[in-house]
């Protein structure tokens, strides 16, 4: 019979030593760093008693091996067939003598073979902090080692697969009549470096001898060429790099990165988030001043602009996430000098059909359009975006909806708000929002086509689209759409309104009309 190794992982060297063999190997025990270390182990009916024996005794020399301790390898126990059993978790014992002692009281559950089930234990109860084990950011490798003698009477790679995106560092261990195809799908990668196949109990010295060298293994950080850019933290057989305070790690998991403060915390910045070294700053678009309170900028009283939102009620956004988008329209609202002199604010909803819920010369103050918005009621059924386009340009911009006439210069801005593809053309009627000299921006949620909300909006697309994947996380879009609407923040279809007798405004009279009489000179003297 034959012993075909799969891994050079230490600490399977140990488990698969005989109990007479481990103590001709005693020695200083191994300090490779802190470990939460969980055994799953099959005491199926087909595991034979002798064979259960030698299992536990794999256990208690282990155990004589390892530098167990509360900072240091925390070792829980668990036994399966056809239920799972807990022999003790990870925080229960911080002495060698009372893990043995509770080894040594194991009695087998001698019913079927439920790895996956096992599994399913391991990463929901026995890695978890309750039952002992450290918090994910205290970066202490988790590790399971599942010893098994055959086939699983249940599904594992599934749960294999979502214990080890957990980050849980998983070891097949086979015995025998062992199923080779079930080890892999349960260990991690490589698997050459995590499945262990042994045929017979006989031949486990020679993995012992084989490997017993790595289980103490060679400090990588101290050797060098670990490429870590800051620090090098050894782990068992092993190692990972980390960053100084305020830093993260880069995506190769070495080099180190300035970490954007601005999304990790709740900044509070109206409208840019900056981060410089360990803090952040706060900025404001051309044109707005920070405030006292170092946050945020001063609000758009002094333009003049006729808003129209086009808002999706089709039966995809739902009347929950509709809700949530008119808190977010009244958001956008606080901003804005609401007044019949300042800016106008017109909104339509469209669904299979389009309906005005108020034109542009309706409301006069801030609180008047809040409260309108509130009293819509959803649509539901289709999303026609090209008809309410249409609508749009031919109806909610005239003057008899309350537009101000074109001779004013007042921009004309156009906010579109969908959440998946529209069922009609939107191209033509897209494309002549813009001829028309409409400012149109785009904001998209969840389904929404980022080809759609690109054709929608004005050029350049990427300060005239938003996107947002969830309606719940959209108001993040609130600081783009405030510096982008105010028309000192980018607007330049119109010239602000201005008393004619304002000193600034006879000033620019009196340069104009100079400027036109010389010309006409010229004209009259050619």
């Amino acid at each position: 019979m034959r012993g075909l190794p799969c891994s050079p992982l230490p600490i399977l060297l140990l488990l698969l030593q005989p109990w007479e063999t481990q103590l001709q190997f005693q020695g200083p025990r191994c300090r490779t760093g802190p470990l939460d270390l969980v055994f799953v182990i099959d005491s199926s009916r087909s595991v034979r008693p002798f064979e259960f024996e030698t299992m536990r005794q794999f256990l208690v020399g282990l155990l004589r091996r390892l530098d167990v301790g509360p900072n240091a390898t925390r070792v829980g126990v668990i036994q399966y067939s056809s239920q799972v059993q807990s022999v003790f978790r990870l925080g229960a014992f911080s002495r060698r003598e009372d893990m043995e002692r509770a080894i040594r009281a194991l009695v087998p559950l001698a019913q079927g073979t439920m790895t996956g089930l096992a599994i399913q234990y391991a990463m929901n109860v026995a890695f978890s902090v309750a039952e002992g084990a450290r918090p994910l950011e205290a970066r202490v490798p988790r590790v399971a080692v599942i010893v098994t003698d055959g086939r699983p009477q249940d599904r594992v790679a599934e749960v294999a697969a979502q214990a080890r995106a957990r980050g849980i560092e998983i070891y097949a261990v086979g015995v025998q009549r062992a199923d080779v195809g079930s080890l892999r799908a349960m260990a991690s990668p490589p698997l050459d470096e995590h499945v262990f196949l042994v045929e017979s109990f006989d031949l486990i010295q020679e993995f012992g001898l084989q490997f017993q060298g790595r289980l103490c293994g060679k400090n990588l950080c101290a050797e060098g060429g670990h490429g870590c850019q800051h620090q090098c933290v050894s782990s068992p057989g092993t190692f990972y790099c980390t960053c100084n305070p305020g830093y993260q790690l880069a995506a190769d998991h070495k080099g180190c990165l300035a970490r954007d403060l601005c999304n990790g915390i709740d900044h509070g910045c109206e409208f840019q988030c900056v981060s410089d070294g360990l803090t952040y700053r706060c900025l404001c678009p051309d044109g707005r001043q920070l405030q006292a309170d170092g946050k945020s900028c001063n609000r758009c009283r002094e333009g003049h602009v006729d808003l129209v939102l086009l808002v999706d009620g089709s039966k995809s956004v739902r009347p929950q996430n509709f809700e949530l988008v008119k808190r977010f329209v009244n958001q956008i609202v606080d901003f804005l000098d609401v007044s019949p002199e300042g800016t106008r604010v017109g909104m339509v909803q469209f669904s299979s059909r389009v309906r005005t819920e108020f034109p542009l010369g309706r409301y006069g103050t801030t609180a008047e359009v809040k409260q309108a918005v509130l009293a819509v009621e959803y649509m539901e059924r289709g999303t026609m975006t090209g008809l309410a386009l249409r609508h749009m340009v031919e109806h909610s911009f005239s003057e008899a909806q309350g537009a101000r006439p074109r001779v004013l210069n007042v921009p004309r801005v156009g906010l579109v708000f969908t959440d998946g593809r529209s069922q009609d053309d939107i191209s033509v009627w897209a494309a002549r929002a813009k001829e028309e000299g409409i400012v149109m921006y785009a904001v998209g949620v969840g389904k929404a086509v980022e080809e759609e909300l690109r054709q929608i909006a004005s050029e350049p697309a990427e300060l005239h689209v938003s996107y947002s994947p969830d309606f719940s996380t959209m108001t993040h879009l609130l600081e783009n759409l405030k510096g982008s609407i105010c028309p000192e923040e980018g607007i330049s279809a119109g010239t602000e309104l201005r008393s004619p007798c304002e000193c600034e405004s006879l000033v620019e009279f009196q340069g104009r009309t100079l400027g036109a009489l010389e010309s006409l000179t010229q004209n009259h003297i050619l």
